[in-house]
């Protein structure tokens, strides 16, 4: 049964991967013969097996909008586990008893019912007592079976959790650094519980079983290893587990410590249970906690140090926060010299200042933490400046948490955006300096306008030791920003975020003004109006743009720092001159509609989005098409071109 499974988890990855290349990016993985025998051989194995997986193809899951998650009792009260951090005391515990030892998995408890084969009912653990019913959040777990063999009433209960490269890639589909999630247990929680299951189901939640609760009529030979045995049958993910007793309980404990890094599950622990079904259960419960488990937290590696100072880093939000530097110490293999202190609240608690002896550990083995100041001097000044703009500082509290913010509104780390548009790939198109990294660089005033982008060799030595570079990023992005200085005219003048003029309309006033930036930027309303596609909103703008005497002091000393291409802009062989073009449909001669539009562009044409009166030319290969933009062509009396027709135009 197993491999059957193991080969229908295949199958589904496999024709996941060529349907989503097929319909979303037009391309093909395999031939349409070879995806239909592999989904008539899922859904022979559905068939055989009894189980179907959520993210199967031969599924067509519908949503679920709910306007509040409804709330149930639960059968059974699910206890919290006592904790322990010694490996002495899980010998104890264990005794002359096998037990097994698993992940302790850090994600949102799930309590799922299957009823004559199928999913039931999902509700999460909520406060033990009451949870919240999740089960068409559940319908769309990446991994769960939503039938199974057994038709029976099962009962079990699991972890849903985000995996660490879902979380990393979730969260850099988010633009606002400071709107991202900051753990894979936050983001777990807010996706299983939401109110609209197609969210959900964007955010690649997995199910591990740690437990089962009832399966009428199943001989489970009186062991939970078994049980588990049995689970992964039907098709469940099993959290890993391996058998101890207490000769190897210490061995495995290390051996999982050591995996912990590499482990793609968060994990905040592992948990100790006896094989023994009957055993366990005769052991009862306290008001708290069962007795047939137990919780090991690692003991934390704490060494001691000298704080160095307090480093005040300011976010895109005002808020500014204290991280401690301190000498360099090793801790679960790394070496470490910062950690955060959150807020000003943490800070006074621990009464820090410069030179105190404190101690440091990895919360969950990974996040630097202070876990006590041995000397307490609490001679660290809060600034009532704010280190990026000067601006004045204030305390702000929010219940009982007292944190500081910058009140300067035109403060520079409040404009992450607009450094990050500078260098996109649109504009300068230099690598390596994210949004995250430039608010790291900005907090640490390293930047204050454009041009300081191009002189952070002056603060090499720390950037290199800041946690997530070393000396091969450093070089990467140093290399990245010699590039970015040879560009072009239109890539700067997008960069700089004048609102309402995107590249193509920054194309448009360069061929128009031949290149002669400073003829452009003191130009008068009339001259900006008289270039096609600039109307009377986006000259004001470009206009008010240039009349901030501290924008042009920017740009003066951006340009200083770049090499403008010369380009010609008397429109090549003016094959294109004066004539606009909408782009549509799929392409078959350019690799994409950037590369055609970059030929027209050449030409001396320019490219628009929608198709008006003065659209010279609809190009779809698709000619006799009835879409939207054929439709309009043809009321205005514009023609449209395949490809063919507009290679044979530019080569007559």
């Amino acid at each position: 049964m197993e491999h059957k499974i193991l080969r229908m988890k295949e199958l589904i990855k496999t024709l996941n991967e060529a349907g989503k290349a097929y319909y979303q990016e037009s391309r093909e993985l395999m031939s349409n013969r070879e995806y239909d025998g592999l989904y008539d051989e899922l859904a022979a194995l559905e068939a055989e097996t009894g189980v179907i997986f959520a993210n199967s193809p031969t599924q067509n899951v519908g949503y679920e909008i709910l306007s509040a998650l409804p709330k149930e009792p639960h059968e059974r009260p699910m206890l919290s586990l006592n904790k322990t951090k010694s490996v002495e005391e899980l010998k104890e515990w264990l005794g002359d008893q096998k037990g097994l030892l698993s992940w302790k998995l850090d994600g949102l408890t799930i309590v799922l019912t299957y009823r004559d084969g199928a999913l039931y009912k999902a509700v999460t653990r909520g406060n033990g007592e009451i949870g919240e019913v999740i089960t068409g959040n559940a319908r769309t777990f990446v991994n769960l079976p939503l039938t199974i063999a057994y038709k029976g009433e099962l009962v079990l209960r699991g972890e849903a959790v985000i995996k660490y490269a879902d979380f990393e890639r979730i969260n850099q589909e988010i633009e606002d650094v400071d709107a991202r999630y900051k753990n894979p247990r936050n983001l777990c929680s807010g996706s299983v519980r939401q109110l609209n299951s197609e969210i959900t189901a964007k955010r690649d939640v997995n199910f591990y079983a740690f437990s089962l609760v009832k399966a009428e009529d199943v001989d489970f030979k009186n062991s939970r290893e078994e049980q588990f045995k049995w689970l992964a049958s039907m098709g469940f993910s099993v959290v890993e587990y391996k058998t101890a007793t207490s000769e190897n309980i210490e061995e495995l404990v290390r051996e999982f410590s050591e995996n912990i890094v590499n482990n793609e599950v968060p994990s905040d622990g592992l948990v100790l249970l006896y094989d023994d079904i009957e055993y366990g259960q005769a052991l009862g419960r306290t008001a708290k906690f069962p007795r047939d488990s137990i919780a090991f937290k690692w003991a934390d590696e704490v060494q001691e140090t000298t704080l160095s100072y307090i480093e005040w880093s300011p976010s895109r939000t005002g808020l500014i926060n204290p991280v401690a530097v301190f000498e360099p110490v090793e801790l679960e293999g790394t070496t470490v010299s910062r950690a955060s202190v959150h807020n000003i609240s943490i800070l006074e608690s621990l009464k820090l200042g410069e030179g105190d002896r404190i101690t440091v550990y990895k919360a969950n083995m990974i996040i630097p933490q202070i876990a006590e100041n041995l000397t307490r001097s609490g001679t660290v000044r809060i600034p009532s400046e704010c280190p990026v703009c000067q601006g004045r500082t204030e305390i702000r509290q929010v219940n009982d948490v007292r944190s500081l913010y910058c009140t300067n509104p035109a403060c520079q780390a409040k404009h992450v955006k607009r450094f990050a548009l500078l260098v996109s790939r649109d504009a300068l198109n230099i690598d390596g300096l994210s949004e995250a990294t430039l608010e790291k660089f900005i907090g640490a005033g390293f930047i204050h306008e454009y041009a300081d982008i191009f002189h952070l060799d002056r603060h090499r030595e720390t950037i290199v030791e800041m946690e997530g570079f070393g000396e091969k990023s450093y070089e990467n992005l140093q290399a990245a920003l010699e590039k970015g200085r040879n560009t072009t005219l239109p890539r700067v003048i997008y960069g700089l975020g004048i609102p309402g003029i995107g590249l193509a309309n920054a194309k448009m006033l360069t061929r128009e003004f031949k290149g002669d930036f400073e003829a452009m930027r003191h130009a008068d309303k009339d001259a900006l109006v008289a270039v096609d596609g600039i109307g009377d909103v986006l000259a004001d703008s470009f206009i008010g743009y240039f009349a901030d005497g501290e924008n042009v002091r920017r740009v003066d000393h951006l340009l200083e720092e770049l090499v403008i291409e010369k380009e010609d802009w008397s429109g090549g062989n003016g094959a294109l001159e004066g004539k606009t073009f909408v782009i549509t449909g799929s392409l078959e001669h350019f690799s994409n509609r950037k590369e055609l539009q970059a030929k027209i562009e050449e030409l001396g044409g320019r490219v628009t989005g929608s198709v008006t009166a003065k659209t010279s030319y609809l190009i779809n290969n698709d000619v006799t098409s009835s879409s939207s933009k054929n439709k309009k062509a043809r009321e205005l009396g514009i023609g449209i071109l395949s490809e063919e027709d507009f290679l044979k135009m530019i080569q007559a």
